[in-house]
């Protein structure tokens, strides 16, 4: 009998469960450097009762709905006006190729003397680290179009703008909504390590002050929320795609 992915995936996080609380119970390595699973259970058990955990879970999906569709909405408009007005893309593609290589986090100093430690400076590093998967899925979708659906396209009087809105569009959208579901992965990476240095609440923050405070036990369970929270998000994001493609699209990570 075949097992299912989701049995097989059990299986695998109950063995690390198995081993881990081996370890420990054994003393193989000190309980400040890993604690027992009991102990990450209590902890993660008190947070649940005291509400905490909820509230830093929301105040960091905030965030990261914000960034990400500030990057998606910027990130289409430029792709966009590359198509369609190739020659003002001119003016800010060599910028973009500059900044795509340049790391988001090496620019927190600067933006923290910018804007402080405010939301801005926390949208802003989610922004600059999502909007190049967007960006770049979005424009790959546009110009791998199908020269023979423009051409008809011309047969019908298009112009660019209608070519683009009837034709182009429909076409890249398995590849727009594949960068997007990229980018909103790429958000919750570049929450938490922004919350980390600018901020006062989310999981981040929850996560570096308990490594401040010797608490590897709440390290452990702010790591795992980030993981599961990140993990709906990005299969509720698949169902999208699903859905709006009608079942269509295969990208070899669903």
């Amino acid at each position: 009998m075949k097992l299912s992915k989701r049995i097989k995936t059990t299986i695998f996080v109950a063995v690390l469960f198995i081993i881990w609380y081996i370890i420990t119970e054994l003393g193989m390595v000190s309980t400040y450097i890993l604690p027992s699973p009991k102990k990450v259970i209590d902890s993660f058990y008190k947070m649940l009762l005291s509400g905490e955990i909820f509230e830093d879970i929301y105040i960091s999906f905030i965030r990261v709905l914000k960034g990400f569709f500030i990057a998606t909405f910027f990130a289409f408009i430029l792709a966009m006006v590359r198509i369609i007005r190739p020659k003002w893309s001119d003016y800010y593609e060599s910028i973009l190729q500059f900044m795509k290589n340049v790391p988001p986090l090496s620019l927190i100093s600067l933006l923290i003397l910018w804007f402080g430690i405010g939301e801005t400076t926390k949208i802003a590093i989610i922004v600059l680290t999502s909007f190049f998967p967007i960006y770049l899925n979005t424009v790959k979708g546009f110009v791998s179009c199908d020269k023979k659906l423009l051409e008809v396209g011309q047969i019908y009087g298009y112009n660019k703008v209608n070519s683009f809105f009837r034709i182009m569009l429909p076409f890249a959208m398995s590849d727009i909504l594949v960068g997007m579901r990229i980018g909103l992965g790429y958000s919750w990476r570049a929450i938490i390590s922004a919350e980390m240095i600018a901020a006062s609440t989310g999981l981040g923050h929850m996560i570096l002050f308990a490594q401040q405070m010797s608490r590897t036990d709440k390290v452990i369970v702010g790591i795992i929320v980030i993981g599961v929270v990140g993990y709906i998000t990005d299969r509720l994001f698949a169902l999208i795609i699903n859905k709006s493609l009608k079942g269509t699209e295969t990208n070899g990570w669903d």
